[in-house]
This record gives structure tokens, C-alpha cells and sequence, in this order.
């Protein structure tokens, strides 16, 4: 008879870019909310993402016009006004007040 090795599991994460002077903030569960202005959703709700040492969980995605944005949800961005989560979001292209967006709500779980 032999001895079968103890089989180690990796858990593999699938990573979601945030900025640097964002990164702490987000993995500290301050910032519970992003926008995303992608040709093709990149999360699935419940999907799991890292940030550095830590994980988060996705709890809601919605796909928004930039307009909708409130000052509730500007407040869980962690940015300081409005323009500033729109020049955020214009990475890939330019965001207007009519273009869609992805609004992703998260939670920290480790």
C-alpha cells in the first residue's frame, strides 16, 4: 500500500485594479462601492476579488447612466466630488452624464 500525499489547495483570485491611493481604503472596507465604465462586465455577483492581502465580495452590479450617481453613493466611492469619480471612471473613455456605467457594490470578507 502506499502513502498518498496531502493534496494542498490554492485558492486562485481573480484580481480587480484599483488605484494606489485607493487600494488601502478599499481593504480596509471604507470604500464599498466602484464604477466601472467597461465594454463587458468583469464581476459576477457573489464572485470574489482580491485587493493586496485582502478579498472582496461583490453584492450588487447594476449597469447605470452616470447621471444616477447620488451623493450617498459618491460618499461609499471614496472620492471627493462628483467630477473626480467621473475623471476615475474616464480611464477607458470619456463618461458624460448619459454614459452607461457599471455600478458595483462590494463587502471586504477577509
Amino acid at each position: 500500500m502506499t502513502k498518498k500525499s496531502p493534496v494542498k489547495v490554492l485558492r486562485s483570485f481573480r484580481v480587480v485594479q484599483f488605484s494606489r491611493e485607493l487600494r488601502d481604503d478599499v481593504a480596509a472596507g471604507r470604500i464599498t462601492l466602484t464604477y466601472r465604465l467597461w465594454s463587458r462586465l468583469q464581476v459576477k455577483v457573489g464572485g470574489r476579488y482580491a485587493i493586496g492581502e485582502s478579498e472582496f465580495e461583490v453584492d450588487d452590479i447594476e449597469l447605470v447612466p452616470f447621471s444616477s450617481v447620488t451623493a450617498a453613493d459618491l460618499r461609499k466611492t471614496g472620492e471627493p466630488d462628483l467630477e473626480s469619480l467621473r475623471n476615475r471612471t474616464a480611464h477607458a473613455g470619456p463618461v458624460t452624464d448619459d454614459t452607461l456605467v457599471y455600478r458595483i457594490e462590494f463587502h471586504i470578507v477577509q
